[in-house]
């Protein structure tokens, strides 16, 4: 890298800081960006400042919203008995993207991770619980990862909520869609199992 000139220099090293981006995509994305016309270039880098500086959390559920309430609370039409508990909001675009889910969510920011330091006080469940109490919720939907802290934290928000009387269910995990069996690990195909549903 030292042969190129220092402006490019400094590009790729943003770029490899960035998650995903090794050095040779670093190039990639580099020499495209000094390929495309100049105004375009602009308009990437005007729309990563306006993510900054005009997103914030939604002060009901804190998924990323560019006003108080987020479009989906904002939306009347869902089914308010449903709430659907995330880690991320990369998690509500996930599960928006399959269409089935017409409830509501509740993004935690994160998950209980005790060797890093993160317990529960640093999340977004005091608020979960208080909008179960509030609202008309008959069941949360865990949907924190299949790792673990975030079966730690399905574990600790499943105790709290059955205290409550709220139903709590857990996403079923298990077999990807057009994989063999003979690859699954033991773990994966024993969720698949204790996930199954009757046809």
């Amino acid at each position: 890298m030292t042969t190129y000139a220092q402006s490019l220099v400094r590009l790729l090293e943003s770029l490899e800081r960035l998650p995903g981006i090794g050095p040779r995509s670093a190039e990639r994305i580099g020499f495209h960006l000094l390929r495309v016309p100049k105004e375009q270039v602009a308009e990437l880098a005007q729309s990563m400042l306006d993510c900054k500086e005009l997103l914030s959390f939604c002060q009901v559920c804190f998924n990323l919203s560019d006003r108080p309430r987020c479009r989906i609370c904002e939306d009347t039409s869902r089914d308010a008995s449903i709430l659907c508990v995330v880690e991320e909001p990369k998690d509500v675009l996930a599960i928006e993207k399959t269409g089935t889910f017409n409830g509501y969510y509740h993004v935690l920011l994160g998950a209980i991770a005790p060797l890093d330091g993160i317990g529960p006080e640093l999340l977004k469940i005091d608020e979960l619980l208080r909008r179960c109490e509030r609202a008309e919720v008959e069941e949360v939907i865990l949907a924190t990862d299949v790792d673990k802290d975030g079966e730690t934290t399905a574990s600790y928000l499943t105790k709290l909520l059955r205290e409550k009387g709220i139903r709590v269910s857990r996403i079923a995990s298990g077999i990807p869609v057009g994989s063999h069996l003979e690859y699954a690990d033991q773990a994966t195909l024993s969720r698949a199992l204790e996930g199954r549903r009757q046809l």
